[in-house]
């Protein structure tokens, strides 16, 4: 069961980082299409590369799973943009929201799997501390 689990979680988060590196390649790469898509939503032109710059640090944080905090930042922050994506599609009319509800259901999978295969986070943050320094120990119970 655990390798299953491993199986799945790598896959979807695989999958996940791949569609998000391509946002970023595509905000970047195409800024000018971008640009005109996010101020035809009503978001402001400035956000396209700090949104791009998140985006490359959310894949990073889940992938390499450092800091339990900073990936739990990550998955809360993907989840808030592709929302936002959905109700900008939806309030736009352009048929493009189905994209968005997919992203979040595949990030939620990636979610529920990451804490069955590498626990809570406040498990994960404990194993952290441990490794950063071998003496400490920290109990929280």
């Amino acid at each position: 069961m655990e390798k299953r689990n491993k199986i799945i979680y790598w896959g979807v988060t695989g999958l996940f980082s791949a569609f998000m590196l391509m946002n970023v390649v595509m905000y970047v790469a195409q800024n000018e299409m971008v640009t005109e898509t996010f101020v035809g939503f009503g978001y402001p032109a400035y956000l396209v590369y700090p949104l791009a710059l998140a985006k490359l640090l959310g894949i990073i944080a889940i992938g390499t799973r450092r800091s339990a905090l900073l990936k739990e930042w990550a998955y809360a922050g993907f989840f808030f943009d592709f929302l936002l994506a959905f109700g900008a599609h939806m309030m736009a009319g352009d048929g493009g929201a189905i994209a968005p509800l997919v992203a979040i259901v595949i990030l939620l999978v990636s979610r529920y799997y990451d804490s069955k295969v590498f626990g809570s986070t406040l498990q994960a943050d404990q194993r952290t501390a441990n490794r950063a320094d071998g003496q400490m120990n920290l109990n929280f119970s």
